[in-house]
């Protein structure tokens, strides 16, 4: 491997890390917040529209996340969506006929479609050590439910595997759920456009 490819590939390696982290703390941060369960849907801002700050659903744990870095979910979604919408659950799931910048990005079938289509997906796995802080995963939850949270920096003493922040109800909050539920989804969603 030439010198400069192989530079600039730790270089990735090094801000991919570093956002992860950043990712994390920000993660970490909205477990301190008064939030209640709302799953209502909200007429908001577009761009960097949000729903009020004390209420918030699983997806919005990790909107808020990445905002929080500089990365506006809500306008990534609606111009992948914009352009690609038939690649998009929206149509099928929820009989859309066009992207709504108010709740594609607050629906896991819809992050998990833009995450997959950003190469950003991950095997799933029943191993612990696969999953790295920073990572989002989604689940199937009892009633065809999905949800999606973000894996931490924390172990759970008992059985080593990673802690979650999501919000599955009670707020967000920091839990041992990895392996509660079947596993869907494993993604590292590292925007380029992050600046350390």
């Amino acid at each position: 491997m030439k010198a400069p490819l192989l530079l600039t590939l730790l270089l990735l390696a090094v801000n991919v890390a570093a956002f992860q982290d950043d990712l994390v703390q920000a993660a970490h941060l909205q477990t301190q917040q008064n939030v209640r369960y709302d799953p209502s849907y909200f007429s908001i801002d577009y761009p960097n529209g949000d729903v009020p700050a004390d209420i918030g659903v699983c997806t919005d744990v990790v909107i808020r996340a990445y905002r929080a870095l500089g990365e506006d979910l809500q306008l990534r979604v609606h111009e992948d969506m914009a352009a690609n919408f038939d690649d998009y659950p929206s149509r099928r799931i929820w009989g859309l006929q066009r992207p709504d910048t108010n709740i594609d990005h607050r629906r896991v079938p819809n992050l998990r479609r833009y995450f997959e289509r950003q190469g950003a997906s991950l095997p799933v796995s029943n191993n612990p050590d696969n999953y790295q802080a920073g990572d989002l995963v989604t689940w199937m939850l009892p009633g065809n439910l999905p949800h999606i949270g973000i894996v931490v920096d924390e172990l759970d003493p008992a059985t080593g595997a990673p802690l979650i922040v999501h919000n599955m109800g009670r707020g967000p909050e920091l839990e041992n759920i990895l392996f509660a539920y079947p596993i869907d989804g494993h993604y590292r969603y590292a925007p380029q456009t992050h600046a350390d």
